[in-house]
């Protein structure tokens, strides 16, 4: 039985050298499950020691609250208008990412994260640490239903990349089953405060055909 006790895991109280066991490892792809009251507190060392190492911050936001997020990273002394204005932070709502022409293409964010990182390399950034917050996935718009996929997806390019990338979940938004079909996706997550490798996460090759078998189930079920 899998449990998430002893597997390499890391208290966020720790929160610099969290981040850091986070940047050394192979695949540092990962999941943040939070509550209310973790979001920043969490994630502001992560991007602010990231910006003073002279790396690209990359974020992908509710339109509803980018000044909010604004807010959060000049609580801590970053400068944001400089930062955008020299391209080192780059902040993006949803309809600009994820939902451009009001809909989710997997394939065509897929294409976009990767332009991202490499345009980052090739203007001289050594690192882009990127966060996206993925409440996106619960508006009525064709499409989301494929986050599972695509967030499965995300591991085969993400290979090539020592960049960090951190897909944001509140848990209060996600039901239950959501969860944890995204949580096999990613191989490290930070869940109760704790960021550690995941004992739950399935590789892309055999998550896909799981997907396949799910969808030909649903497929009869609703033929029949």
């Amino acid at each position: 039985m899998h449990s998430f006790e002893h597997r390499g895991r890391c208290r966020i109280a720790q929160t610099d050298r969290t981040w850091r066991f986070l940047t050394r490892q192979p695949l540092p792809y990962l999941c943040f499950f939070h509550s209310s009251d973790e979001e920043y507190p969490l994630l502001l060392p992560f991007i602010k020691e990231g910006l003073d190492r002279g790396e690209k911050a990359f974020h992908v936001v509710d339109p509803n609250l980018r000044g909010e997020h604004l807010r959060h990273l000049e609580s801590v002394g970053i400068e944001t208008g400089a930062a955008e204005q020299s391209g080192q932070l780059e902040l993006r709502n949803w309809h600009e990412a994820y939902l451009r022409d009001g809909h989710f293409d997997q394939n065509r964010m897929l294409a976009l994260l990767q332009s991202v990182l490499d345009e980052a390399k090739q203007q001289g950034f050594p690192l882009t640490r990127l966060v996206a917050h993925m409440e996106w996935a619960l508006e009525d718009r064709p499409g989301v239903n494929d986050i599972v996929e695509y967030e499965t997806r995300l591991n085969y390019f993400l290979h090539c990349y020592s960049d960090p990338v951190v897909c944001v979940y509140d848990l209060a938004q996600f039901g239950a089953a959501a969860v944890i079909d995204i949580m096999r996706t990613h191989p490290m997550v930070i869940i109760g405060g704790v960021l550690q490798e995941n004992p739950f996460f399935v590789p892309p090759d055999d998550f896909l055909c799981e997907l396949r078998k799910r969808q030909s189930r649903n497929n009869k079920s609703v033929a029949s």
